[in-house]
């Protein structure tokens, strides 16, 4: 099994791929703060990732590299907010894409629990 293959990655990316192409909407002004930001953000939980897994063998690095993952999807969340209160994305958009970023968080969270089950030694 590769990385693109696990749920987490494929609605990471998905949310990563909505948020550029919103996110090309954006005031001009934004594009070296907001939308550079936001686009680095959700992009860096696949990369994260994928990183991860090449090293799920070694359970404590596997661990904070998914914590990595989390820490960016919840900064992702963060420029959701400023974007929906900034009037770039309408509540509607900002809903959809807050809800898909849970389901990531919630996959991640599943993840740095069940670490064996990811292909990750148990410690000894």
């Amino acid at each position: 099994m590769k990385v693109q293959d696990l749920i987490v990655y494929r609605k990471g990316f998905k949310l990563a791929m909505n948020i550029y192409e919103i996110s090309k909407s954006f005031p001009k002004e934004e594009t070296y703060s907001l939308t550079d930001q936001i686009r680095r953000s959700s992009r860096s939980v696949c990369a994260n990732l994928s990183e991860a897994y090449r090293k799920r063998r070694y359970p404590k690095h596997f661990i904070s590299k998914l914590t990595d993952c989390d820490a960016e999807n919840g900064e992702t969340q963060t420029w959701l907010e400023f974007a929906v209160a900034c009037k770039y994305i309408s509540s509607k958009q900002f809903e959809l894409l807050n809800e898909e970023s849970f389901e990531v968080a919630k996959l991640l969270n599943y993840m740095i629990l069940n670490p064996e089950k990811f292909g990750s030694k148990k410690e000894s």
